[in-house]
């Protein structure tokens, strides 16, 4: 406990917020280790040197990828995201004409609109 006076309101707030970071710290470093593994630009040493520097210093270690690795993580993620895209077409046998002939009907019979349309359709062409 941080507060010496027992088991009060203001050291339940003070434990619930601690947990609350352990989580979401613990959360950052399964997402580090997840994107560090699957990368096959970086070297085994590098990935060796991360994992050491995430081992003797979490916090900073789990920060500092984060931070130096942001925009590569969320790039690779939407890599995988398309790529999973295009394998459940591929499996279901829906093409983005069968998408857009899908999107032509519902604007025809004024289900969705014509702004609605162009952002559904251009995400399916993606």
């Amino acid at each position: 406990m941080l507060f010496p006076e027992g088991f009060t309101f203001r050291n339940f707030l003070v434990d619930g917020f601690a947990v609350f970071i352990f989580i979401a710290w613990l959360w950052l470093l399964i997402t580090v280790l997840g994107d560090l593994f699957r990368r096959s630009d970086v070297s085994g040493i590098a990935k060796t040197i991360w994992i050491i520097m995430l081992v003797i210093v979490p916090y900073f270690g789990v920060f500092a990828y984060v931070i130096s690795q942001s925009r590569g993580m969320a790039e690779r993620n939407e890599e995988r995201a398309q790529r999973s895209r295009n394998e459940l077409r591929h499996y279901l046998g829906v093409s983005v004409a069968d998408e857009i002939e899908k999107l032509d009907r519902l604007k025809g019979a004024g289900a969705i609109s014509g702004q609605e349309y162009e952002r559904l359709r251009a995400r399916a062409v993606q």
